[in-house]
């Protein structure tokens, strides 16, 4: 602001001492006419030479004051880009449940760019033009109060204008920008999942939904545009309107020898400016508006309710044994529909714990009660005795290991991906993981093995191997309770076959919850837990629940007539 400010004021002088050279000339011209010494040219050449001075001085404080403004608001976006992505750690899983991938990443891309575009020269022209319009005015005043008041006069006119245009489009604005949202999250969602669009000849319907929304985008931004857009020539009309004024008031007063022919010049090219500066921020009021749209987006992502990860004095995690009791748990998310209504078991540390049901019976949505995705409704979930809400959550995770149907691998060397749970461990303890989820034999064949970088195009890793190098990443980190979760369902029979002695190896000492639709894979668990309905129905070894002839025994003897069909 300082240097902008001093950049500003000598920019301004400039006229008036340009002013004094012509009105030299002026007096030279007729001293000559009158039989005088004429035109003092050393005079003229002193105010010209001052004049130059000025504009270099104003020169070389833009350059300072431009440089120090991109410093500033490239700053400032470098620290909200890191903002959003600690904000992203701590939102809780429900607010990505109510909004697409793709939206959230526009607040990242979009919105941010918008936002780093915009300030270094919005800000700039807009701190620029309120010191030329301020110092303008003053010298404006210097040279005749009755011919400022004329150029004033345009400016309520101009106010009006602009907070008419201004109040119209901004929520265009707003608009263009949650549509540019919703625009990217529909296309990162289908071309996400491209191969099945594909296949159930969706294009047709990925288009429509495309071009819908494409079509808010563009009557938004259209709207928004085109109102901003008005801003210049309605300015500049009623700006010349003003030069009109001036000009004849200018010449009224030098017949009557109350003003100089210099200072008619000077205030003209002042009356010039001091429109000009109105004129840049109508211009930069369309881009204003989309960087307040873009921030406000930004703004409120960054004030969402953050998931609370410390609580003042913890229980320690130290000594843990993996004792879990589900005391009448109640969830659902939504509070008005109930998924668990009434969950109630007692699990000893050292267990191996089998979660069965039929799709939509509830048994993720435990698992994922059980880690504190989620909190729940009503009841309690304890680990060793204490609740689950005493503990802090991210030293309450490291407690789990957790292995899911869908694998997630990073791009980066397999062997990080192995570490990534436990960044410490040696290159040797890797490969025992490796070795202990009967993964490292095929890590050996890969080129540069363990060092080989994986990425969305490693097409010669199948989903089974992507599935064994996640099991790797759960046995290196050692954890008290193991969550598997559909964890084999990517892997052939053979393959599963192969793990299953790692996995029982891997579980012993250590409590594990299973969550499987094939029960064959469960048979030997201490105890299963057969839930339908967000309860458990039933609950007992394989064997045991077999004896009763119950909904286990249903659902295993209809697997086990598909598997002979």
């Amino acid at each position: 602001m300082i240097f902008a400010v001093g950049s500003t004021i000598f920019t301004i002088v400039g006229p008036k001492i340009l002013g004094n050279a012509t009105t030299e000339i002026f007096n030279g011209l007729i001293s000559k006419l009158s039989g005088g010494t004429g035109i003092d040219f050393g005079k003229i050449a002193g105010i010209l030479i001052t004049l130059l001075i000025l504009y270099l001085v104003s020169a070389l404080f833009s350059i300072i004051q431009g440089f120090t403004m991109t410093g500033v608001a490239q700053k400032l976006t470098y620290n909200i880009r890191n903002d959003i992505v600690k904000k992203i750690n701590k939102l809780p899983m429900n607010y990505f449940d109510k909004r697409t991938n793709g939206e959230v990443l526009s607040v990242i891309t979009n919105d941010i760019d918008t936002l780093s575009q915009n300030l270094n020269q919005s800000i700039t022209q807009i701190i620029t033009a309120i010191c030329t319009i301020v110092g303008i005015l003053i010298m404006m005043l210097s040279i005749s109060v009755t011919m400022t008041i004329v150029s004033l006069i345009i400016l309520p006119l101009s106010a009006v204008i602009v907070r008419f245009i201004v109040k119209k489009s901004q929520k265009y604005f707003k608009k263009q920008q949650d549509f540019l949202g919703h625009v990217n999250g529909q296309v990162e969602e289908v071309y996400g999942g491209h191969n099945i669009v594909k296949v159930f000849n969706g294009e047709e319907k990925a288009v429509e939904t495309f071009e819908k929304m494409n079509k808010e985008l563009y009557h938004s931004a259209w709207r928004s545009q085109f109102l901003s857009g008005l801003m210049h020539p309605v300015m500049n009309f009623i700006g010349n309107i003003g030069y009109v004024g001036v000009a004849i008031l200018g010449g009224y007063l030098a017949v009557q020898g109350r003003i100089t022919v210099g200072n008619i010049q000077s205030f003209i090219q002042y009356n010039r400016q001091f429109v000009q500066p109105i004129n840049q921020i109508a211009q930069i009021s369309g881009t204003l508006q989309s960087m307040v749209a873009a921030a406000e987006r930004v703004f409120e992502f960054l004030e969402e309710e953050e998931e609370v990860k410390s609580i003042e004095n913890p229980v320690s995690t130290e000594g843990i044994k993996g004792n879990v009791t589900f005391d009448h748990v109640k969830f659902g998310y939504n509070p008005d529909k109930m998924i668990i209504k009434d969950f109630n078991a007692e699990i000893h540390d050292g267990q191996k714990i089998a979660i069965v049901g039929p799709t939509g019976a509830g048994k993720t949505t435990m698992v994922k009660l059980l880690m504190r995705f989620y909190d729940v409704n009503s009841g309690r979930i304890l680990i060793d005795g204490h609740n689950v809400k005493d503990f802090d959550r991210g030293e309450m995770r490291r407690l789990f290991g957790m292995v899911l149907q869908d694998t997630w691998l990073f791009s980066g060397t397999i062997k990080d991906n192995i570490r990534y749970g436990k960044p410490e461990a040696t290159d040797g303890e890797v490969v025992e993981a490796a070795q202990a989820a009967h993964v490292h034999h095929f890590i050996k064949t890969l080129p540069n093995g363990y060092d080989m970088v994986l990425n969305e195009e490693s097409s010669n890793i199948s989903q089974g191997q992507k599935q064994l190098l996640t099991i790797a990443r759960v046995i290196l980190t050692d954890p008290k309770i193991l969550i598997l979760d559909e964890a084999t369902s990517s892997i052939d029979t053979r393959t599963e076959q192969q793990i299953q002695s790692a996995m029982d190896n891997l579980m012993k000492g250590r409590t594990s919850f299973i969550i499987a639709h094939r029960l064959s894979t469960i048979k030997n668990a201490d105890l299963i837990l057969v839930m339908n309905n967000g309860d458990i129905v039933e609950q007992g070894t394989h064997e045991e629940l077999l004896e009763k002839n119950g909904f286990y025994a249903s659902l295993y003897n209809s697997q086990f007539q598909e598997a002979e069909e």
